[in-house]
């Protein structure tokens, strides 16, 4: 092999190499820019905030409210925004790509895309109130059933999305996790076959809690949207890019909130364990 050959293969690895690596750099780069637009570090926060009031019940439920500073800073660890993020950003890594990344990006780098994303962080933040989810949860009963032209359109949108099923098989694997967590803290015997069946307990009920729930989540959400920017919206979330991208943020969050309830489950074993000595 002659000298320039050599040399000349060095330099043809060398450009592939670095091909790769800007290549590498610009999908990283444009992830990074959907991240943004979709403005899931903000959502992210919002439902960590959530998490940490629904602990502060788990310690007055299961702990006789004696978790103190040490519960709140497992909670703290356990309901950390930037895993979240990276739990759903590894989710849309696997989903979209290409053109159908492009076509998210476009979409919710628009002003009509940015709205919406402002809305739905608002009223999830808002519905955390106890009185704003029962004015929600009002609100979704005057109209069900009815020819309402808005409820219309966001039955569309949920169905579109399975997102019905999808939330409550979501809440039954958390419910598992947290189970699981309790047992392999020593706080709880029971089989895995047991702690299947329980978290699938009155499955008809959370169907109906998660349907109240997330139509009048939607309808508080969307209120502020006129007909034609609900279509509009409705209509790209039912082409391949909108399908992949909510197949990648309910898998995202779903194993998030898996990783959460597990990671509950532990430590509210762990301390009860150490409650009794």
């Amino acid at each position: 092999m002659s000298p320039f050959f050599g040399a000349g293969r060095a330099v043809l690895v060398t450009f592939a190499l670095w091909v790769f690596g800007a290549l590498a750099a610009s999908a990283d780069a444009r992830m990074t820019a959907l991240v943004d637009v979709l403005k899931l570090n903000e959502a992210a926060m919002i439902l960590s905030d959530e998490g940490k009031v629904q602990a502060q019940d788990i310690n007055l439920d299961m702990l006789d409210g004696q978790g103190g500073a040490g519960w709140a800073q497992q909670v703290d660890r356990i309901y950390a925004p930037a895993l979240m993020v990276e739990l759903v950003r590894a989710e849309l890594e696997r989903e979209l790509s290409g053109e159908a990344l492009e076509d998210v990006i476009r979409f919710y780098a628009g002003s009509r895309g940015t709205r919406i994303v402002d809305l739905e962080n608002a009223a999830r933040r808002a519905i955390q109130d106890p009185e704003v989810e029962a004015a929600a949860r009002a609100r979704f009963a005057e109209v069900e059933d009815s020819m309402d032209k808005r409820l219309a359109l966001i039955t569309r949108y949920v169905e579109q999305g399975d997102m019905i099923s999808r939330n409550v098989t979501s809440a039954l694997n958390s419910n598992y996790q947290f189970l699981r967590g309790l047992a392999e803290g020593g706080a709880l015997e029971m089989t895995e076959e047991e702690m299947l069946a329980d978290a699938a307990t009155d499955i008809e009920a959370s169907t109906r809690d998660t349907t109240e729930w997330l139509f009048g989540f939607l309808l508080l959400a969307y209120h502020p949207l006129d007909d034609d920017d609900l279509q509009a919206y409705i209509t790209f979330c039912e082409t391949d890019a909108g399908q992949a991208l909510n197949r990648a943020l309910f898998e995202g969050f779903g194993k998030a909130y898996e990783d959460i309830s597990y990671a509950l489950g532990r430590a509210v074993a762990l301390n009860m364990t150490a409650q009794e000595l």
